[in-house]
C-alpha cells in the first residue's frame, strides 16, 4: 500500500540508504489510516509526508508519530472548520512554535494560545487546553469565526483572532510563515 507511493530520498520517508524507515512507515500507515479528512488515501499519504518532513525541524517535533499525530489531527480540525490546514500550521508555528505546552504571559495555552476565558464563555471550565485536540478544536474554531466576521479579510480574522485588530505585524508574520514553509502547490 505505502510502498506504492514513490518518494525522492530526501524526504522524510527515506532513510540515508534510500530505503524507507520502518518506524515512519509504521507511524505515517497508522497517521492515513486514521486521517478521515482527506479525499483519498494518496492524498492523506502525500500530505502527510511532505508537511512531516517540513515538521521535523522543530525540537518537540523529532519523532514521527508526534508529528504525524499533530498533522492528522491539524488537517481533522482544519478540514472541520472550514480552514486551510496549512493556515493553521502557520499560525501554530507563530504562536507556539509547536510546543503543546506553550504559555503566554497573559495567559494564552497551547498550540493555537488559546485564552482560558474561552472555557468558560462556552460553558466547559473542565476542558483543557493543553490536550492537542482540544485546543485545535477551539484555535481552528476561533479563527473561522473571525474570517467569517471579517468577510474572508484573512489579515484582520488574523489580528482578531491575535488580539491586535488594527496592526498587521501579526497577520504579515502568519502570511510570511505561510508562504515560506507551508504553502502547498498540489
Amino acid at each position: 500500500m505505502l510502498a506504492a507511493l514513490a518518494l525522492p530520498a530526501h524526504t522524510a520517508y527515506a532513510s540515508v540508504d534510500n530505503e524507507p524507515d520502518p518506524q515512519l512507515r509504521a507511524a505515517l500507515l497508522n497517521a492515513v489510516s486514521a486521517a478521515d479528512s482527506f479525499g483519498d488515501e494518496f492524498d492523506a499519504q502525500v500530505w502527510l509526508v511532505d508537511m512531516s518532513s517540513r515538521l521535523k525541524r522543530y525540537r518537540s517535533m523529532r519523532h514521527d508519530e508526534t508529528r504525524l499525530d499533530l498533522l492528522r489531527m491539524v488537517h481533522q480540525e482544519a478540514t472541520r472548520a472550514g480552514l486551510q490546514p496549512e493556515l493553521v500550521l502557520s499560525v501554530i508555528q507563530i504562536e507556539s512554535a509547536f510546543d503543546r505546552f506553550a504559555l503566554s504571559y497573559v495567559g494564552a495555552q497551547g498550540y493555537m494560545q488559546v485564552m482560558p476565558f474561552w472555557k468558560k464563555e462556552i460553558g466547559r471550565e473542565e476542558d483543557n487546553l493543553m490536550d492537542t485536540r482540544t485546543n485545535l478544536r477551539y484555535g481552528c474554531t476561533i479563527l473561522k469565526h473571525y474570517l467569517d466576521r471579517e468577510k474572508g479579510n484573512l489579515t484582520r480574522a488574523l489580528a482578531r483572532y491575535n488580539g491586535s485588530l488594527g496592526r498587521v505585524k501579526y497577520p504579515e508574520k502568519v502570511l510570511m510563515a505561510w508562504d515560506k514553509h507551508w504553502f502547498v502547490n498540489y
